[in-house]
Order: structure tokens, then sequence, then C-alpha cells
């Protein structure tokens, strides 16, 4: 098992299903943990009143943990990730 301190690359996945309530408190987490993120892209899908957003992250489990924490605790906002072993 590698080490909390090595980084790793991955993906995000985040949706927003509450768009009026959470876009700015979403913005504001991926703004602080921008360090981490590599890129990103967002849709807003209107027909399902939804925002799909996808990051590719690049970060300690513990980094990719905090980010993928703070946006899952935002009500109306769910969110998956997938890490490389190393």
């Amino acid at each position: 098992m590698a080490e909390t301190g090595s980084k790793r690359i991955g993906v995000v996945g985040i949706v927003v299903e509450d768009r009026l309530h959470a876009a700015a408190k979403v913005q504001d987490i991926l703004t602080r943990h921008g360090d981490v993120i590599v890129g990103r892209m967002g849709i807003p899908y209107d027909e399902r009143k939804v925002a799909v957003i996808a990051l590719i992250v690049d970060g300690t489990t513990d980094e990719v943990g905090s980010l993928t924490g703070k946006l899952g605790s935002v009500p109306g906002v769910l969110v998956k990730s997938a890490l490389t072993a190393k």
C-alpha cells in the first residue's frame, strides 16, 4: 500500500443537484484546493437541472481526501473519486 504522502493522479466526479444554493460553495472549495487540480471541465445540464464537473487531480490521498470530503459535505453535491495506486 502506498504512503499517504505519495502523490497520486486521479479523477473526481461532482454532480451539483442544487445549483442555486451550492454553486458558490463548490467554487470556493475548488479555488482553495486549486494546487491539486490539474484540469477541470464543468457542464451545466439544464435539461436535468444539475451541473456536472470532472476534475483531474494530482496530490496526496490526504489532499484529495480533503477536497472530496469538503465537497461531499455540501448539501446537494455528490462526489466520487478514483486515484492511481501510486
